[in-house]
């Protein structure tokens, strides 16, 4: 087998948590039904979205989107083992929640680099 287990790789274990991922290989083990290829397909589809509704919340100020679419990502986020993603999403619901505004573009800005190394683990994944 040429593919680490993800548990062993570090580079996904800095971004990806080794018992959520291991938790999806549970759901079907043999692989015949490609569960994790396909939550992971559809999570990084779903990303590059949710980043976008971000931003525009953001551009507009339209805080009601921003934490909508950081709430949406913090589950799903969490489901695939991208739990600082998933903190920094929570961290700017809540923030927006609190009415705390000044503190929200910055958290943004470490969610949008986050991200970033997200969707880079999550492509090395589908890729291998």
């Amino acid at each position: 087998m040429t593919q680490a287990a993800p548990e062993t790789d570090p580079d996904r274990a800095a971004v990806l948590d080794a018992q959520a991922l291991a938790g999806l290989t549970m759901l079907d083990p043999t692989g015949a039904n490609r569960l994790v290829q396909r939550v992971l397909s559809t999570y990084h589809a779903s990303l590059g979205r949710l980043l976008q509704q971000i931003a525009d919340g953001q551009q507009r100020s339209d805080h009601a989107a921003v934490r909508l679419a950081a709430h949406t990502l913090k589950s799903s986020s969490a489901s695939i083992g991208a739990l600082d993603l998933s903190r920094l999403c929570g961290s700017a619901e809540q923030a927006i929640r609190d009415g705390q505004l000044e503190a929200v573009p910055p958290i943004i800005q470490g969610l949008q680099a986050e991200a970033r190394r997200v969707a880079l683990a999550v492509q090395a994944m589908l890729s291998a």
